[in-house]
């Protein structure tokens, strides 16, 4: 069972990576600093709320981090590439109610997990230009005993704004996981049981604190 699901979640990545040509990147080349800046503002607000995250508890992270984090991700097109072949069978309310839920989960999954601060640090790694207008921003989450996270950001551009689509945390894609996960879910038991397991994931995280 192992093996099976290593293997769903390699070819998915496969399917991902062709169509967001991370394989293609072309010269390095200067990155568009309003892209960059994206990235940063993301950092620097989680290393506010991990250096604050006892007298903001769970409920003030999220409030500090949802608004900058529904302005950093474009939901519309993850929600589109997490539901794969789904998206089309959905009506409006069901697209509206899964963009609705995950981004609330995003924000939630992120409030959770930076939730302490042992002197960590971000730094920039390097960049790529990718087809498509699309950018790879690679960055670090380096902690106190100099042990790093490598976290790459995909961003593209939507009327005149970047926005994040991926974050690979050392080489694993978020997108590609939560595609096998969800579609999965859609496939064996449908659309209202997915927004249930959000919903059950949004509200373990805050009782978790």
């Amino acid at each position: 069972m192992k093996g099976n699901s290593t293997s769903i979640v390699r070819n998915v990545v496969r399917v991902f990576a062709l169509c967001f040509g991370l394989t293609l990147s072309v010269a390095a080349a200067p990155l568009p600093a309003e892209a960059v800046a994206v990235v940063d503002r993301l950092h620097a607000a989680l290393l506010e709320v991990m250096q604050k995250a006892g007298t903001l508890g769970y409920p003030g992270r999220y409030e500090k981090l949802d608004p900058l984090i529904r302005k950093s991700f474009d939901f519309g097109t993850i929600a589109q590439i997490v539901v794969g072949r789904f998206w089309k069978e959905l009506s409006d309310a069901q697209r509206q109610s899964f963009i609705d839920t995950f981004t609330k989960l995003s924000t939630a999954t992120y409030a959770a997990r930076f939730d302490d601060f042992g002197n960590e640090q971000f730094r920039h790694v390097a960049g790529e230009k990718l087809k498509k207008d699309r950018i790879l921003v690679k960055t670090e989450l380096v902690k106190s005993n100099g042990e790093a996270v490598r976290l790459d950001y995909v961003l593209q551009t939507k009327s005149d704004e970047w926005l994040i689509v991926n974050v690979i945390a050392d080489g694993v894609s978020d997108l590609s996981l939560k595609r096998a996960d969800y579609t999965s879910v859609l496939k064996s038991k449908g659309f209202d049981d997915l927004i249930t397991d959000l919903n059950d994931k949004i509200a373990k995280y805050g009782a978790e604190e």
